[in-house]
Order: C-alpha cells, then sequence, then structure tokens
C-alpha cells in the first residue's frame, strides 16, 4: 500500500519525545514544512511538493521545548511564530513562582481550535487558552482551564472541518484522564473520561470520535460527547508514540516503541452511533525507536516518520 522515499535530512536528530513531529501543508505555496525537535533547538524543514527544494531553518532556546508548525512551547515560556519560523509574534512567560524547587514546570501539548484559539497544556496539568486575532498580532490569554490534575501529554481539536460536531478539543494527560471541550467565550467541559493509571500518550478528535493511543500500546476510540467505548484494539507491543488522523479518508496512523507503523481506517456510522475500524498496513521502521509519525496530506497519500537520534524525516507514499 506504501513504499519509501527518498529521506529528508535534518541538521540534527530527534530527541526522544512523544508525537516529535510536526507537518504543515500549505497549499498556496505548493510546499510542505516538517518541524523535529533535538533538545533545545526546534529543526524546521520547508519541501516543495515536487521533491526538488528543500530550506531549513532552525530555532534555538535555553531550554529543551516542544515545536509545532507555528509555535514553541519551553519550560520558561511559549513563543509564537509565523508559519515559516521567520518572524515570533508572541511571548508568553510561565509563572514558575509557585512550582516547588524539585519539580519541573514546562508545557507539553497544543492545538488550535476554530481557527481563533490556541490551547496549550502544562504539565500543573492546566491549559492555557490564547485567543488569536484574525488579523495582527494582539494574541491575548483569555482563559485557563484547571479540570486535570495530573501533566498534559497531548491535545487535539475536532479535524474533519465539520461544524456539525459539539466537541472541539480533547485534552490527555499522564493518568490517561481525557477531557472533551467545547470552544467559546468560555469554553466548556462535555465530558470526562477516566484513565486506568497508564499514560495517554497521543490523541486525537475526528468526527466526534476520541482516538486515545496509550503505554499499554492500546488505541481506544470512545464517543466524545457521551464517553461511550467504541472500540479497543492492541495495536502495539510497547509505548504508543504518536496517532495522526487522514481527515478526508478517515485513515488513522499509529506508530510505536516497537519500532511499527500501522495504517488503519475508520468508518463513523452516525446512524447507527458506531465506528468500523479495519487494519490497512503496518510497516517495520527497523533499528528505529520511534519518535513521531504523520500524515503529510488530508488524503493520507504519504506519511512522514521521525526517530530517536534518527537525523532524517523518513517518507512513505501509496504505490
Amino acid at each position: 500500500m506504501y513504499h519509501k522515499e527518498k529521506s529528508i535530512q535534518i541538521k540534527n536528530s530527534a530527541s526522544a519525545l512523544y508525537n516529535n513531529l510536526s507537518v504543515l501543508r500549505i497549499a498556496p505555496r505548493s510546499l510542505t514544512y516538517f518541524t523535529v525537535v533535538h533538545a533545545n533547538v526546534v529543526n524546521m524543514v520547508s519541501a516543495s511538493w515536487d521533491g526538488l527544494n528543500y530550506s531549513h531553518r532552525q530555532l534555538q532556546s535555553k531550554e529543551p521545548n516542544v515545536a509545532t508548525s507555528t509555535s514553541l512551547i519551553m519550560q520558561k515560556g511559549i513563543q509564537m511564530y509565523e508559519s515559516d519560523g521567520s518572524i515570533m509574534v508572541y511571548w508568553h512567560a510561565l509563572d514558575t513562582s509557585e512550582t516547588p524547587t524539585a519539580q519541573a514546570m514546562f508545557a507539553r501539548g497544543i492545538a488550535a481550535v476554530r481557527e481563533k484559539y490556541i490551547c496549550v497544556g502544562m504539565s500543573s496539568g492546566t491549559i492555557l487558552v490564547f485567543d488569536i486575532p484574525i488579523k495582527g498580532s494582539n494574541i491575548t490569554l483569555s482563559e485557563i482551564l484547571e479540570e486535570h490534575k495530573e501533566s498534559i501529554t497531548d491535545m487535539a481539536s475536532e479535524c474533519s472541518g465539520s461544524l456539525d460536531c459539539i466537541a472541539d478539543l480533547v485534552s490527555a494527560d499522564d493518568g490517561g484522564n481525557l477531557c472533551v471541550w467545547k470552544s467559546g467565550e468560555e469554553f466548556e467541559q462535555l465530558n470526562k473520561i477516566p484513565g486506568f493509571d497508564m499514560s495517554c500518550t497521543s490523541v486525537k478528535l475526528w468526527k466526534g470520535t476520541v482516538v486515545a493511543g496509550y503505554g499499554t500500546g492500546q488505541i481506544r476510540l470512545y464517543e466524545a460527547v457521551t464517553g461511550i467505548l467504541h472500540a479497543e484494539i492492541n495495536a502495539h507491543a510497547r509505548w504508543i508514540y504518536s496517532l495522526d488522523i487522514a481527515p478526508v479518508s478517515g485513515l488513522l496512523l499509529s506508530a510505536a516503541e516497537d519500532s511499527l507503523v500501522r495504517v488503519w481506517h475508520l468508518t463513523v456510522t452516525p446512524e447507527t452511533n458506531s465506528v468500523e475500524v479495519a487494519h490497512m498496513y503496518n510497516e517495520c521502521v527497523t533499528d528505529t525507536q520511534i519518535c513521531g509519525a504523520k500524515f503529510c496530506d488530508g488524503d493520507g497519500y504519504a506519511f512522514a516518520v521521525t526517530g530517536y537520534d534518527l537525523s532524517e524525516i523518513i517518507r512513505y507514499t501509496q504505490t
């Protein structure tokens, strides 16, 4: 179903972090941006769709960080950049005054919601909600959500683009708990799905369905609003490090410490309130501890993979 393409070289290797790969596709410019974190350096690569041109950029901070294609989150603050990393448009300092000296304060997990908000998860379990203006850089901290009691591990917004979905944000923590939110001037918590004392390392939200990956190697699918468990899949033998969904086709990508990348197909049937899962493909990335895996487009035609201490982004495309 997929075959390996020429890899993209990066200037530093990938750190062993969950979800350590971000992909941003910019259709008007026929470019795809790839972002990988190494210690305190963010490696950005822009690749033309014809595969002929590559451009590299590095963003550096004084402490370890996690990045998406538009934001850099660190132990001392949150930086937001233009999508190409050229200009920093906002800086938010983290308040570490109340943090015990033996406990690190850090941000982890980020999601853009309804093209109006950016939500950032914290090690304290809080979620910072930033209001993003349509024009200009007058970004403001509008709300702090305090439902989680353990460190945030990942967050995701509704990726199907459907306005009919009530829930538009899901957050996960180190205890495996999931919180489902509806955005607005004040965010409303719709549901809290209890965990099983096992970290939820990666989470996605698609067509009102929460897809969560755990340290057990399992993937669970829940109805977002009610918390009904649709399916439980013993997908991997080791910790899941990354999930992604191609919103147009409904393909689900999972990657784990067992060096396997698997592709699944999700079918949501609203009339019967059911979700079907079919296994489509798997790839063993030999001798690689996978850190991140993302589809490169909405159809799932191609995906990319990063590995710990690997100075390249491995790409696969459909045959």
